[in-house]
């Protein structure tokens, strides 16, 4: 039997060909049969107190023509082909909207190793519509300090002053938790630190090193 994988958020899942995909209850198997069978990846989700603990807990959100729906799947580890990290901003801004060009390009700029999760991840990694009018643009920043931290929210802060979609990213530490930007740009003694496994509150400097 293969050894649980070590998966933090946002990690991507691809599986293999015939996987049995446990949870199906909440869409057709065929959907995700094929949804396997095009080479799309499902997404690491935080284990709830149902999942088996010898089962990887994965999601799917589905696009807009699915209704949007989140599902809650779950796979024995054999059934994992490759764990992959969300995609780079700069490879996902291909498809998004015309509208987003500037923005995109001032975040690349100011942060070119930016990963982006959300509707405008999805639909570069699927091909499908997922984004809307009212989508924002959800980054992923890696941040080594609380002095890099510190910077990079009042980068972001500065870019999203400027006329775009409203930006939703996380700072995320060496450790692979991660913090909202703007909690992390106010005055608050203490954060949501999110990790894989749950939502904790924690002192500023227990966060990055």
């Amino acid at each position: 039997m293969a050894e649980m994988p070590v998966l933090r958020r946002h990690d991507l899942v691809h599986l293999r060909s015939g996987a049995r995909i446990e949870g199906v209850a909440a869409a057709p198997e065929v959907l995700l049969a094929d949804w396997v069978a095009q080479g799309r990846p499902f997404i690491a989700r935080r284990p709830a107190c149902a999942d088996r603990g010898d089962r990887v807990p994965i999601g799917l959100p589905l696009p807009l023509a699915l209704g949007k729906a989140r599902l809650a799947l779950a796979v024995a580890p054999e059934a994992m082909a490759a764990i992959v990290p969300p995609p780079l901003l700069a490879d996902a801004a291909a498809v998004a909207p015309p509208g987003w060009a500037q923005r995109i390009g001032a975040l690349l700029a100011a942060f070119p190793e930016a990963r982006c999760f959300g509707s405008l991840a999805w639909q570069h990694l699927t091909g499908l519509a997922y984004l809307s009018a009212g989508s924002d643009l959800d980054l992923l920043l890696p941040c080594a300090s609380v002095r890099e931290a510190a910077a990079a929210a009042a980068r972001l802060a500065a870019i999203g002053a400027e006329e775009g979609p409203a930006i939703d990213g996380e700072l995320v530490a060496p450790s692979g938790e991660a913090v909202q930007w703007r909690e992390w740009a106010s005055a608050a003694a203490q954060v949501a630190v999110k990790a894989i496994d749950g939502v904790r509150l924690a002192r500023r400097e227990e966060v990055f090193p």
